[in-house]
């Protein structure tokens, strides 16, 4: 793994050697972020009879995976990469900061459940914070940013209509610098990356930055929340 070296590689690097309390080694990562409470969407697309398809991204994708896969109606969460060409996915490439690419997580969900509004609600609210810019501490990079990837001028619109909503009404300290985007295409990462968060809970990144989040999601919206993850496996996906 080729993180940078005060991002996910020193959290890794201490479940090898045995130190879990790295707070003094990574510059303004002494915690995880808060959940913000917000507003839902005053716009939201409506709603359909068929599964939809979602695709955000708001820094490592192990986070914001495990957060929609523990979030009811969400029919799969699949870590992959977006804003790039088909042929630079690839993790190695990827964390170069140079491919155009984002982590970023296709969700399919159904919209009889949950809508792709609320979608955009837990994302703003318990998946990351939206207000750091090329960046989710300890993480940085254009890899890591925050971004909408609208699949049609629908959820473009309602994308755009809720950050000016959510700005407005000044929730967050700072203005949102989330980026709505085009999707070109999604592809999915390698299979080690999928279900990391509930294939590695004890590992340091993940404890420190990630169990957070899903205990915020099962907090703010305790009526979305699932206890057990709706798992992608290994079927369909790459190997490499």
């Amino acid at each position: 793994m080729t993180h940078n070296l005060f991002g996910r590689s020193a959290f890794v690097a201490a479940a090898v050697i045995g130190t879990i309390a790295l707070s003094w080694l990574l510059p303004g990562a002494s915690r995880a972020a808060d959940a913000v409470i917000i507003p839902p969407p005053a716009l939201d697309v409506k709603t359909a009879d068929s599964i939809q398809t979602a695709v955000i991204a708001g820094g490592c994708f192990w986070g914001v995976q495990g957060v929609f896969q523990h979030t009811a109606g969400v029919v799969k969460a699949v870590s992959g990469y977006a804003g790039g060409a088909k042929k630079t996915a690839e993790y190695e490439l990827v964390s170069t900061g140079t491919t155009g690419h984002a982590e970023s997580v296709g969700i399919k969900f159904d919209p009889k459940r949950i809508s792709y509004g609320k979608v955009l609600q837990i994302f703003f609210s318990v998946a990351h914070d939206p207000t750091q810019l090329n960046r989710q501490v300890p993480d940085t990079g254009t890899q890591y940013r925050s971004a909408i990837f609208a699949l049609n001028d629908e959820q473009k619109k309602v994308a755009d209509a809720y950050i000016a909503q959510l700005n407005a009404a000044k929730v967050y300290n700072k203005p949102i610098v989330t980026r709505v985007e085009t999707l070109q295409g999604f592809f999915p990462a390698e299979a080690y990356h999928q279900d990391y968060l509930t294939r590695h809970p004890n590992e340091p990144y993940i404890t420190h930055y990630d169990l957070p989040k899903i205990r915020n999601l099962q907090k703010v919206f305790a009526s979305n929340y699932i206890e057990k993850p709706t798992l992608v496996g290994s079927a369909g996906l790459r190997t490499e």
